[in-house]
C-alpha cells in the first residue's frame, strides 16, 4: 500500500473540501491517485456534501423524545423548510432524540453515537446531505431527568405528532403523585412554555446582570416622571415584578386559564393529588431561534448575477 502523506490528505481535504478521515481513508482506497480519490469521494457523496456545508441551515425540525422521568429535545437544521416533510429526514431526527435521550445533550457526542442504520449520526448526516443535496447540521440538544415523577413533553406546528415540530418543550415534575396525572399537566405546562417563552425557572434563577440592566431602565424612566424618590422607589419595584411576570415561569399567568400564575397550577396539583410536586425544570427549543438569517436584496442579486 503506498504511504498517504499528511500533505497529500490536505490536498485532497483543500480540494473537495470533504473531511479529513475520509480525504485519509479516500486515498487509501485509490493508492494514492489523487484524481481517483477525488472520484471516490465523489461517489460516495462525500465531495458534494462538503460542498454544501457552507449554505445556511436555519430550517428543519426539532424533535422530542420523553420516557417517564426522562426527556431529550433536539434541533437539526437544514436550508428549506420542505425538509420537514422528507420520510428520511424526519427518521433522522428521531434518531438523534433518542440518543439525546438516552446518551446526554453533548452534540459532539451524539454525532459520534450510532443511528439504527448502524452509521455514526455524522455518517448517516452525510449520507442524507448527499441524497437530499440540502446542507444540515445537529444543532443542539437538552436533556431533563427527575428522581421520581414525570418529564412531560410538547410538539407545536407538529410535523409528527408528539415527536417532531417547529417547537419542542420538556417539562420536569418531581413527585410521588399519579404518573399520567403529572403527565397530564405537565403537557399543560409544556403548551403554556412554547406560548408564553420564559426565560427563566423562577425569581432566585434571573440573571443577576439582566436584572440590574432591567432596573437601570425602569429607574431612569421613573425618574422621568419628576416624582420623589420614595415613589419612584416604589414604581421600580412594582415594573420589576412585572418583569419578573413577563420572564420567569413560575410568576407567568397561565395562558390556558389567564387567571392562575403556574407556582399556583403546580400547587393545585399537588393538592389534587395528596403529596408534594416540584417544577424543576423547563427546556424549550424554537425552530432556528437565535440564527441571523442573511436578509437578501433579490433585485440587487439580479442586478449582481447581470454584472450591473
Amino acid at each position: 500500500m503506498a504511504e498517504i502523506s499528511a500533505s497529500l490528505v490536505k490536498e485532497l481535504r483543500e480540494k473537495t473540501g470533504a473531511g479529513m478521515m475520509d480525504c485519509k481513508k479516500a486515498l487509501n482506497e485509490t493508492a494514492g491517485d489523487i484524481e481517483a480519490a477525488v472520484d471516490w469521494l465523489r461517489t460516495k457523496g462525500l465531495a458534494a456534501a462538503a460542498k454544501k456545508s457552507g449554505r445556511l441551515a436555519a430550517e428543519g425540525l426539532v424533535g422530542v423524545a420523553a420516557a417517564g422521568t426522562k426527556g431529550a429535545v433536539v434541533e437539526v437544521n437544514a436550508e428549506t423548510d420542505f425538509i420537514a416533510r422528507n420520510d428520511q429526514f424526519q427518521g433522522f431526527v428521531k434518531n438523534v432524540a433518542e440518543l439525546a435521550l438516552s446518551l446526554g445533550d453533548d452534540v459532539e457526542v451524539l454525532k459520534a453515537a450510532k443511528v439504527a442504520s448502524g452509521k455514526t449520526a455524522t455518517e448517516e448526516l452525510t449520507a442524507l446531505i448527499a441524497t437530499i443535496g440540502e446542507n444540515m447540521a445537529i444543532r443542539r440538544a437538552a436533556q431533563l431527568s427527575v428522581s421520581e415523577g414525570v418529564v412531560a413533553s410538547y410538539v407545536h406546528s407538529a410535523a409528527v405528532p408528539g415527536q417532531l415540530g417547529k417547537i419542542g418543550v420538556l417539562v420536569a415534575l418531581e413527585s410521588a403523585g399519579d404518573a399520567a396525572k403529572l403527565n397530564e399537566v405537565g403537557r399543560q405546562i409544556a403548551m403554556h412554555i412554547a406560548a408564553a417563552n420564559p426565560l427563566f425557572l423562577a425569581i432566585d434563577a434571573v440573571d443577576g446582570a439582566a436584572l440590574e440592566r432591567e432596573r437601570a431602565v425602569l429607574t431612569e424612566q421613573a425618574s422621568a416622571s419628576g416624582k420623589p424618590p420614595a415613589v419612584i422607589e416604589k414604581m421600580v419595584e412594582g415594573r420589576i415584578r412585572k418583569y419578573y411576570e413577563e420572564v420567569v415561569l413560575l410568576e407567568q399567568l397561565y395562558v390556558i386559564d389567564g387567571e392562575s400564575k403556574i407556582k399556583t397550577v403546580v400547587e393545585n396539583c399537588a393538592k389534587a393529588l395528596g403529596v408534594p410536586v416540584k417544577l424543576t425544570g423547563f427546556a424549550r427549543f424554537a425552530l432556528g431561534e437565535g440564527i441571523e438569517k442573511e436578509e437578501k436584496d433579490f433585485a440587487a442579486e439580479v442586478a449582481a448575477t447581470l454584472g450591473h
